[in-house]
């Protein structure tokens, strides 16, 4: 009786950073919007990666995780590690260039296959086994996105599979963050992701050429913005489900909708209705499906009221 309003503040503030993520990386996407009519996707993300280590360095410093086991900067997964970076490069590239060839909203609402993409890709990697109900959850979701991407009208581009690309590169780093051992503490996977995802997209930048000298002193500020927003915006998300269970928390992932769309709306005079309606309900839909019954699973094997 004593804890339990301790608990309270806990998962609101839990709730608060969730939120202070999601809206920094929506704002971080808009700023690489607004970037992108000068400077090439390649180039954005390989300053997003580098200055967005600064929060994940502050984060590792003042970890206490870190403190514990002598402040190791070497882990022995550390090629898991880094992959996880290059599978970021990867889904960086594909979102950085759907949002500049599609509607801010739009692009921001298809990568929320990431959750559907989590659940199809548990089976082959981490061995889960998936129920109908999350199955159901799933093709749901699909739904939706076929909605959203039109494919066979006029509103349908190559660029709507792009989201889906970057979901599915953030889906596998997000899936294969479980295989690492608990003793690391999540400051430091979050740091070695970065700087593998630093590597890869300054490689993929001196192969595709895709480097444009930065013209000016608002422009740098702009750019080291993005990547502290972005870095930041990381940092908030990995406190918050560290507070709270991620069952909690994820439906709220889904603000991130509502502030892409009013961030389109503001800056780029974008109100795609037509476009997302009704597929983003499904998509919606299918991903609290997947929560709900995550949770509830979860529950029934602690043996926790429901």
């Amino acid at each position: 009786m004593i804890a339990q309003p301790s608990r309270v503040p806990m998962v609101f503030r839990a709730i608060a950073l969730s939120l202070l993520g999601v809206f920094l990386l929506d704002t971080m996407g808009a700023v690489i919007k607004h970037l992108g009519q000068r400077y090439p996707v390649q180039e954005l993300a390989m300053f997003r990666n580098l200055f967005g280590m600064v929060p994940s360095l502050v984060a590792l410093f003042l970890s206490g995780a870190w403190r514990s086991v002598g402040r190791r900067i070497l882990i022995k997964p550390w090629r898991l590690a880094l992959s996880r970076g290059l599978m970021v490069t990867g889904a960086q590239f594909c979102f950085y260039t759907a949002i500049l060839n599609l509607e801010f909203a739009t692009a921001t609402t298809l990568i929320f296959a990431q959750p559907l993409l989590v659940t199809a890709l548990s089976v082959p990697v981490l061995h889960e086994r998936v129920g109908f109900g999350r199955w159901l959850a799933v093709c749901l979701g699909f739904i939706g996105i076929i909605m959203v991407m039109r494919p066979g009208t006029d509103l349908f581009t190559w660029h709507a599979l792009l989201p889906l690309g970057a979901a599915l590169g953030y889906a596998a780093s997000g899936v294969s963050v479980r295989l690492m051992p608990p003793d690391v503490p999540s400051a430091m996977v979050n740091l070695y992701g970065h700087f593998g995802a630093v590597l890869g997209s300054t490689a993929l930048m001196c192969v595709t050429n895709g480097y444009v000298p930065v013209v000016g002193a608002p422009d740098w500020a702009w750019i080291i913005g993005m990547g502290v927003m972005g870095g930041t915006g990381v940092l908030c998300l990995v406190m918050a489900y560290r507070r709270a269970a991620p069952s909690l928390l994820a439906p709220f992932d889904y603000f991130g909708i509502v502030f892409s769309f009013g961030l389109g709306w503001i800056f780029f005079a974008e109100a795609p209705f037509e476009r997302l309606i009704p597929g983003v309900f499904l998509i919606v839909g299918g991903g609290t499906l997947i929560i709900w019954r995550e949770r509830l699973r979860r529950s029934e094997i602690s043996g926790e009221p429901k």
